[in-house]
C-alpha cells in the first residue's frame, strides 16, 4: 500500500497501527504540505515534505486507570538543514514550533480517521529546552492525551538525537472544524 506523501510505502513504517492507519498519516501527513495540492510553494512546504514517519502504533492509554481507551503513539525523523536554522546555525524556534504542530496532529488524525485532518488549533504550547545545531538528527514523539466528539489533544518531544538531548515538549489542543452556517 502506498501513500501519497513521497510515495511511502506503508510497509516501511514501524508499529502494530493497521495499514489503513498508516495510510491515513501519510496522507495528512501531505494534506499539510500545500504545494502539493496548489502547485504553489507554502510556509515549510520544504521541512514538511522532509519529515519521514518511522512507526505509528496504537495501545490501551499509558495513564488510563482502566486501560479503555485507545492512544497512538507517532515517531518521525528529519534531520536539522539550512532552512530550519536561525543566523546562530540551530534550529529557530519557529521551526521547532511548526514541527510541534504538524506531528502533534498525526496521532489524532490516526484516531478520527482518513480525511479528518484533525481540525483546527486551538491552543499550542511549547517548552523549549535545549539548541538543535545544524545537522542534528531529530526525533519526534507525539502522542495522544484524549480525542472527544469537539476538542482532542495530544503532547510531543522534539529529541537530538545526535547529541542525545531533549530539545522542546508541547502539548496542542484541537477542535473540530464545523461549517459555520449562514445566518438569515
Amino acid at each position: 500500500m502506498v501513500s501519497s506523501h513521497k510515495d511511502i510505502n506503508i510497509k516501511d513504517i514501524q508499529g502494530n497501527a493497521p495499514d489503513e492507519t498508516k495510510a491515513a498519516v501519510a496522507d495528512a501527513l501531505s494534506f499539510f504540505t500545500l504545494s502539493r495540492h496548489f502547485n504553489e510553494v507554502g510556509f515549510a512546504d520544504a521541512i514538511s515534505q522532509r519529515i519521514k514517519v518511522v512507526e505509528v502504533r496504537l495501545g490501551p492509554q499509558e495513564n488510563s486507570l482502566k486501560k479503555t481507551k485507545t492512544e497512538c503513539v507517532v515517531t518521525s525523523e528529519l534531520d536539522v538543514q539550512n532552512d530550519m536554522t536561525s543566523a546562530l546555525r540551530i534550529m529557530h524556534g519557529g521551526c521547532t514550533s511548526f514541527l510541534m504542530d504538524i506531528c502533534t496532529s498525526l496521532p489524532l488524525v490516526a484516531l478520527t480517521g482518513p480525511g479528518s485532518y484533525a481540525g483546527v488549533t486551538l491552543s499550542l504550547t511549547i517548552n523549549f529546552h535545549a539548541p538543535a545545531p545544524l545537522g542534528s538528527k531529530l526525533r519526534i514523539i507525539a502522542r495522544s492525551i484524549a480525542v472527544g466528539g469537539r476538542t482532542m489533544t495530544s503532547r510531543g518531544e522534539i529529541w537530538d538525537t545526535t547529541n542525545s538531548r531533549l530539545l522542546a515538549t508541547g502539548t496542542h489542543m484541537k477542535m473540530v472544524q464545523t461549517e459555520t452556517k449562514p445566518k438569515l
